[in-house]
């Protein structure tokens, strides 16, 4: 078994933190998104798709897609428990991972995708504009997600799950995409701290 892996990437760092919360150690096989290494052709014949992170297991099936690879490991290790013990709690931790894919990652992506100058080979073309029109709705979700972290510990339940890997990653990529938590949401700022301490927040 090997994942191959994209350094400093979001999506690579959900997939490792997930295995840091499971206790789990993979090898892992270095792709330079810098480099365009992930477009290389022998890198294509292991995920046409051209991204990271890819799990490949020993009898030689491929796993691709974050969420994917986690709930390869969350069957094989449930415990401690990421998606959710039981109807409720997995459709919780479903939405509010959802939403924060969509409501945040998304739109932070899109502000750093189109404006750092690192991504101006692998975006073609870089739409300014774009950037500009999802900065207000990265603040509008934040707002959002203050209201709920009023009421709550963590992104989706009462404990740590894979929502809060998904918010701390997403709430990390912003720095890079040269935007701030607004000082207005204590609620977040408090969660991302507390997020940020843990062990697994380094991998």
């Amino acid at each position: 078994m090997k994942l191959y892996d994209g350094g400093r990437a979001p999506s690579p760092r959900r997939v490792r933190i997930f295995l840091a919360e499971k206790g789990l150690d993979v090898p892992k096989v270095p792709v330079d998104l810098g480099k365009l290494e992930q477009k290389d052709p022998e890198f294509l014949k292991v995920n046409p798709m051209a991204r990271v992170p890819v799990l490949v297991l020993d009898d030689g099936t491929v796993i691709s897609e974050t969420m994917a690879i986690s709930r390869y490991f969350e069957m094989l290790h449930p415990e401690p428990n990421l998606l959710g013990r039981d109807a409720l709690e997995v459709a919780k931790i479903e939405m509010w991972n959802r939403r924060l894919e969509h409501g945040l990652y998304t739109y932070v992506q899109a502000v750093f995708r189109h404006t750092h100058p690192a991504m101006a080979e692998m975006e073609k073309p870089q739409v300014a504009a774009w950037a500009e029109a999802n900065r207000p709705r990265v603040f509008e979700f934040l707002e959002i997600f203050d209201r709920e972290l009023a009421n709550r510990r963590f992104a989706a339940l009462d404990r740590f799950t894979v929502a809060d890997i998904t918010g701390l990653v997403s709430v990390d990529f912003m720095k890079p995409a040269k935007l701030a938590i607004p000082d207005e949401f204590a609620n977040v700022k408090r969660w991302h701290a507390e997020i940020s301490a843990r062990p697994s927040a380094g991998a």
